[in-house]
């Protein structure tokens, strides 16, 4: 049929109370689509409804809801002939979406197979050809593990595998590239401007304005339910006219935002006297190295005579691929794995050679921040709970006020906190044991643009105050440039490169360094949020 393969006209979606209203676009065979805007905006709600997923309790109402002249409204056991087979859907939890039960490669196949996409004898070279497509390595190892086997990344892609299976004409990609790093990332990208370029129309749902400077051809900016600004890219990101989106703009971290505040919530960022100057050294980590041994399989090594110090009041990034070994340097440093050799020492003192109640006093000195704090919560717990179990409950409103956490929020339960409200809350538990380092691991990767920018904020506004010295392992490098000090860059457990956070970014030595830096996306915006 002629016309646009998606129209939509005067949507709109409410839970009781509006999550969509009034909302209108159109998607083209071939085209990408972004919608862009802050968490609860209806951008998740406004892409569910294309494919029949809003939810039992959406009331929905539209002058025009149409896919190739499908109308939409109403399909009941019609969608399964569109779902998966014309239509594919991404989504960012990935570990949620996947069965634990069954196998990647199973996982993959099953559009394959239940569309009868090529040949039952040719469905096993398949799915290892589309796995390796969405850029997962070694893909016959891959589809034969669990969900749970993978790293959030690679669970990501084995997820954008099965969505694009069944060749769909519309690919709705929800968040598709949150939890990759900036090579992953790149390709995934370029998997998905390859089905456009084939025809395939894709729907973008991102908080990555980066991202869809790069993909996208048309951009809509939504808030509250509506869309608040629209175009190409290159007017959208490059000269918006809405101040919703100059202040999304704003908000992203890149080197030009060092030392201010992103979201303007902490004015006191932005006052002069800079960043202070480090203090003692608080951690030397010296040559270690770490080898995990598979049943199987040749040990495969995690960390390779790594070294370096952090000192008082200091941020260290670390930056690197899935699998060069960041997060395992990491829980060397909080004590959850022992190196096989080399030394993790604090203050002078070695984690190897403490014992008993040592150990323990040792232990409270050095706290984590996780990607998904919720997950790391009890999820009986209120919020006061969680922050009292370690610290005791006199000490509540003090913490929770140097996150930014108001009294509404301390007596509901955790799990009912948005992600900025709960990543704060994990600070707040962090900084309960009155720690000398936190190790912050991807701390603000699934948080939308506004929401990370507060609480980016919040770290820096808490070291200000405290002192407490971070090792910050991210994907992100804008992010690592406007928090960190000074930087490694790791590949295969390696450190390939050091120092200066702005020297390294700027004048990078290592080819690795300079492929990680050309690979981030999105350079009109930062130039722009800048």
């Amino acid at each position: 049929m002629s016309g646009p393969l998606v129209r939509v006209r005067g949507l709109a979606v409410d839970f009781g109370a509006p999550a969509v209203r009034g909302v209108s676009f159109d998607v083209e065979r071939g085209q990408v689509v972004a919608i862009v805007g802050e968490s609860g905006s209806g951008k998740s709600v406004t892409a569910r409804t294309l494919v029949g997923l809003a939810g039992e309790t959406a009331r929905i109402r539209a002058d025009e809801l149409t896919f190739d002249g499908i109308d939409l409204t109403g399909l009941g056991r019609r969608w399964r002939e569109l779902r998966g087979r014309r239509i594919g859907l991404v989504v960012q939890d990935a570990l949620g979406s996947l069965d634990p039960l069954r196998r990647v490669g199973a996982e993959v196949a099953e559009a394959l197979r239940e569309h009868r996409i090529v040949p039952r004898a040719a469905v096993g070279e398949t799915v290892l050809d589309l796995l390796a497509q969405a850029g997962i390595p070694e893909p016959a190892v891959r589809a034969r593990q669990y969900p749970h086997q993978l790293s959030g990344g690679l669970r990501q892609r084995a997820l954008i595998a099965a969505a694009l299976a069944a060749g769909p004409d519309l690919l709705i990609a929800d968040e598709p590239t949150t939890a990759l790093d900036a090579t992953v990332q790149r390709q995934v990208l370029a998997l998905l401007r390859e089905r456009a370029a084939a025809g395939t129309a894709v729907l973008l749902i991102s908080h990555d304005l980066a991202a869809v400077a790069e993909l996208a051809d048309h951009v809509h900016v939504m808030r509250d339910g509506v869309f608040v600004e629209e175009g190409p890219p290159s007017q959208v990101l490059a000269a918006p006219r809405h101040p919703y989106t100059r202040a999304l703009l704003a908000a992203i971290p890149t080197a030009a935002t060092r030392g201010r505040s992103l979201s303007g919530t902490i004015p006191s960022l932005d006052e002069p006297g800079g960043r202070p100057e480090p203090g003692r050294e608080v951690v030397a980590v010296r040559g270690v190295a770490k080898a995990f041994r598979i049943r199987g399989r040749a040990p495969i090594t995690a960390a390779r005579d790594v070294s370096f110090t952090v000192r008082a009041g200091e941020t260290l990034g670390i930056v690197g691929e899935s699998g060069s070994g960041k997060t395992t340097v990491g829980r060397m440093l909080l004590g959850l794995v022992a190196p096989d050799t080399g030394t993790v020492a604090f203050d002078g003192q070695d984690w190897a050679a403490l014992r008993g109640k040592e150990r323990r006093a040792a232990r409270r000195r050095v706290q984590m921040i996780y990607q998904d704090p919720l997950s790391s919560f009890d999820p009986r717990y209120t919020a006061r709970q969680v922050v009292a179990e370690p610290a005791g409950h006199a000490r509540v409103p003090e913490l929770l006020g140097l996150v930014g956490l108001d009294e509404a929020t301390v007596d509901r339960p955790a799990r009912e906190l948005s992600g900025g409200q709960r990543q704060r809350l994990a600070i707040a538990r962090a900084l309960a044991a009155e720690p000398e380092v936190i190790v912050c691991d991807e701390p603000v990767s699934a948080l939308d643009v506004s929401i990370q920018a507060q609480v980016l904020d919040v770290l820096v506004d808490v070291q200000r105050r405290l002192g407490v010295a971070y090792v910050f392992i991210s994907h992100d490098l804008g992010v690592v440039h406007h928090v960190a000090d000074r930087v490694l860059v790791m590949r295969d457990g390696e450190v390939v490169e050091s120092g200066d956070v702005t020297e390294v970014f700027a004048r990078p030595r290592h080819w690795y360094t300079r492929e990680l830096i050309a690979a981030a996306p999105g350079r009109a915006v930062a130039g722009a949020a800048g």
